[in-house]
């Protein structure tokens, strides 16, 4: 993909999210059962990482364990959501290729359905080594990306893209595609950028930004079908 298509995708897909904050934060009030999971392992004591936070939500899951929670976001619009709900929080925006935080911050980063927005494999990797510089030693990466492949419409999607691609009518890449947004408001059309992820390409990522992959998993079914991965940066 070319990269200044690929940066055409990203500042859409800020702008977009600006538009549908308010609906995207109201359907999104509570954290589902694997983020529950997910968060628990998260340390008492540690500094935590919510890299792609929307509304804030999962700071809940860590106010009973003395964590130092930081979140951050490119939508600015769902930031100023985040600060009126949870006004003791640590939230600013920022793009997750370059973040705004030293080196060797965080024992934590969590990485949660935001890794299949970044379009093209060089912003991709670009995350990993951001994540990997900002990451404590021993620290560890917690990610989810959606497992489009068993979500709805995710197939016939991916085949409509990339017969589009063979016939040179699209500039995204294999194993990409264009989703409409269902929250998007009434009488706007708008399309969210998404890439689908196998496994081994995660392992890839993580293998490039120097992280040790710990565990990776498929769960769910339907839209809540999710592949996850804990990746951990050496000593």
């Amino acid at each position: 993909m070319e990269k200044s298509f690929a940066e055409y995708l990203l500042k859409e897909g800020a702008k977009n999210y600006d538009i549908i904050a308010s609906d995207y934060a109201r359907t999104r009030r509570y954290n589902s059962q694997d983020l529950i999971d997910l968060a628990v392992l998260a340390k008492p004591g540690e500094k935590v990482l919510d890299l792609g936070c929307a509304n804030g939500r999962m700071i809940e899951l860590f106010d009973s364990k003395n964590i130092d929670y930081y979140g951050v976001d490119i939508s600015g619009k769902l930031i100023e959501i985040a600060k009126k709900i949870y006004p003791s929080g640590h939230f600013q925006v920022a793009d997750a290729l370059s973040l705004p935080f030293a080196d060797n911050t965080f024992d934590k980063v969590y990485f949660i359905s935001v890794l299949h927005h970044i379009p093209s494999e060089e912003f991709r990797q670009k995350c990993f080594s951001e994540i990997s510089r900002v990451l404590k030693p021993n620290g560890q990466l917690i990610l989810r990306v959606w497992d489009l492949l068993k979500i709805d419409k995710g197939m016939n999607l991916l085949l409509k893209y990339s017969f589009l691609k063979l016939a040179g009518k699209t500039k995204i890449d294999f194993f990409d595609l264009m989703m409409p947004w269902k929250d998007f408001q009434q009488n706007q059309k708008g399309e969210r950028y998404f890439h689908l992820f196998r496994m081994g390409e995660l392992e890839k990522l993580a293998k490039s930004a120097n992280l040790k992959t710990e565990r990776i998993w498929r769960n769910g079914k339907g839209k809540l079908a999710n592949i996850y991965m804990i990746a951990k940066k050496p000593k």
